[in-house]
């Protein structure tokens, strides 16, 4: 009964790790594929926009037409037209005073590759390179006749820079004495804040809808798992609704009027964000427009209409976040500016309430130690003294259980044939022995959660992204480089995707060998086809963690290591057999019997003499 307890829980435990592997597979992008990605982007890059502006006042923005061109360098495309120029700590890039969009982000302190001399990594880029994604604010009027700014419209700007504590201001006069104006102002961050005002200089009333949107061209390169979540996504009257990029296929759009919150579209470590005025209620929509290949997601938002006297100024704020998702920075801007949910920007899962605490643990271990390697370290020695009494007695049980293998092999033998009555008889030995078979499980079961609430931090977060470790591990967040197939460093060559499942990295053999040593230290199957399986697993572990986060592989290979010393030394005080000591007294215990007689009237003959010679 025992040994059937322990085997469904690590057939449990493995169906649960399959099951996972299997559902959020690791995605390798071959080069073949990338450059198929890239080249049917590239021949949807648009060339000149026309006016997004919607005719009516519940319309929401509409959609930017376009003709395919080929794409160009980034640089040629910043060049098209004059800028804005911006540099902070965090961002450096530019405003395009056509259409005034925020068309031009790159991160300062992101690379594209480990090289630190790669490209700074996009967030947004121009319309005409090879994958325009950008932000554009302007307003909607009931009244056909008022002109409206548009993609088209060259803007006059104030000042040529903008800097934190230096905002710059944009207008543009329409001709009918009505004055359009969007101030941007940007943080030291990723934060960039717009007032969009109007100055009516007519003789009558005039009323506008001030809009703001995010358009995408084609859909990026994903890594096509269920743990993350990339594409539009947004928090609607205080509650987060994610969609995919297919959600909108055939025209299909997502209406969505909210009080608070926000709307982006999210890559794995970036966004692009649209975050209204919290205290207005704002009609969203979201919605894939144009066709393959020139195919585009937008979001947007309407906000409510201002109806501006003559003589009078209107105006409506908004920001938007284009940049890097860290922790910190997201529950920092909810906080200061109350945007709703802001933190659900990243991606914590159904378990937050467990997940986002050991992502702060894990942090604060890495400010003290300098190193994010030595934070998991530290983190697994913190997670097993939590459960150390937990554990302590898991293992003593077993030790207990070890003890009892040879009365238990007794049993086996002399009522093999009446399972009913040697179940009996082995209930009656663990009562009187006060040992619970499935106290063993525990440690096993223990770290299920923690093991994928880590996955789920060095999956999603930023801030492990390209963090080293000692040795030969330079990013934490990727598998180990030095794999089977490579030499383990020794070639450099690109290896087949049939034969990712075999190229084994140097971190999970290493995990594989503690999980076999560790296996040696638990009670011994008597049963041949069990030991077949307990001796699998650890092999079947190794193939499994291969693609996994080198970080991962290295918190399971260091608590294996835990485990095992804390497992020896609770069975050296206890007394238990170890390793082949264990199988000695296994053996002893079984008396030497004739083979099985064949199953048939002559098998309870069988059992009956072998009970009787017992």
């Amino acid at each position: 009964m025992d040994q059937k307890n322990f085997i469904v829980a690590i057939v449990l435990s493995v169906l649960i790790i399959v099951g996972w592997q299997y559902a959020f597979p690791p995605k390798h992008t071959p080069p073949q594929q990338q450059q198929q990605q890239t080249t049917t982007q590239s021949s949807s890059s648009p060339g000149t926009s026309s006016s997004p502006g919607p005719s009516s006042p519940s319309a929401a923005p509409g959609s930017a037409t376009s003709a395919v061109e080929a794409f160009v360098p980034r640089a040629q495309a910043l060049a098209r037209s004059p800028r804005v120029t911006f540099n902070t700590p965090e961002l450096i890039g530019s405003i395009d005073l056509k259409g005034a969009r925020v068309d031009d982000v790159q991160l300062a302190k992101q690379r594209e590759t480990l090289n630190p001399d790669s490209p700074p990594v996009p967030v947004l880029s121009p319309v005409g390179s090879e994958h325009p994604y950008y932000a554009e604010f302007g307003w909607s009027a009931s009244d056909a006749s008022i002109k409206l700014p548009g993609s088209d419209t060259l803007w006059t700007a104030d000042k040529t820079t903008l800097a934190p504590g230096q905002p710059v201001r944009l207008t543009w006069d329409n001709g009918q004495n009505i004055v359009f104006a969007i101030t941007f102002s940007i943080d030291e961050n990723f934060l960039f804040t717009l007032k969009q005002s109007v100055e009516n200089k007519s003789d009558k009333s005039v009323t506008l809808f001030p809009w703001g949107l995010v358009v995408r061209y084609g859909q990026p390169p994903a890594e096509g798992t269920y743990v993350l979540h990339e594409g539009p996504y947004g928090v609607f009257n205080g509650s987060l609704k994610e969609f995919g990029y297919k959600d909108f296929k055939g025209d299909k759009q997502e209406k969505i009027s909210t009080t608070g919150g926000w709307v982006g579209i999210t890559d794995k470590y970036w966004m692009a964000t649209l975050i209204p005025d919290q205290k207005v209620k704002v009609d969203v929509t979201l919605k894939e427009t144009g066709t393959d290949p020139n195919v585009r997601y937008q979001i947007d938002y309407v906000a409510p209409a201002l109806s501006v006297a003559p003589g009078a100024t209107g105006d409506s704020d908004s920001h938007l976040f284009a940049g890097a998702k860290i922790v910190r920075l997201v529950d920092a801007y909810r906080d200061k500016y109350g945007f709703e949910r802001f933190d659900l920007t990243i991606d914590w899962g159904w378990f937050s309430f467990f997940t986002k605490p050991l992502f702060w643990l894990l942090e604060w271990l890495y400010r003290q130690l300098g190193n994010f390697g030595l934070a998991i370290l530290a983190l697994t020695v913190i997670v097993k003294a939590a459960f150390f009494p937990l554990a302590n007695k898991s293992y003593a049980a077993m030790s207990k259980m070890k003890r009892l293998q040879p009365e238990m092999e007794k049993l086996k033998q002399r009522y093999g044939e009446d399972k009913q009555r040697m179940n009996q008889e082995l209930m009656q030995l663990y009562r009187r022995e006060k040992v619970n078979p499935a106290a063993g499980c525990l440690p096993i079961v223990v770290q299920i959660p923690v093991f994928f609430a880590l996955y789920k931090v060095l999956y999603t977060t930023i801030e492990m992204r390209h963090q080293p470790f000692f040795g030969w591990i330079h990013d934490l967040s990727a598998p180990d480089p030095l794999t089977i197939f490579t030499g383990f460093g020794l070639f450099h060559w690109q290896v087949p995707e049939f034969l990712h499942f075999f190229n084994i990295g140097l971190w999970p053999l290493i995990m594989g060998v503690t999980m076999y040593v560790q296996q040696q230290l638990n009670p011994p199957q008597a049963d041949p086809m069990q030991q077949r399986i307990f001796q699998f697993l650890p092999i079947m572990f190794t193939f499994m963690m291969a693609p996994f986060q080198a970080g991962l592989v290295i918190y399971w290979a260091w608590s294996n290591t835990l485990s095992i010393t804390q497992q020896y030394f609770i069975m050296r005080r206890y007394g238990a057999p170890i390793g082949r000591k264990a199988a000695q007294a296994t053996n002893a215990a079984a008396p030497a019997t004739a083979p099985a007689a064949p199953r048939g009237g002559n098998g309870k003959k069988g059992g009956k003499a072998a009970a009787k010679k017992s």
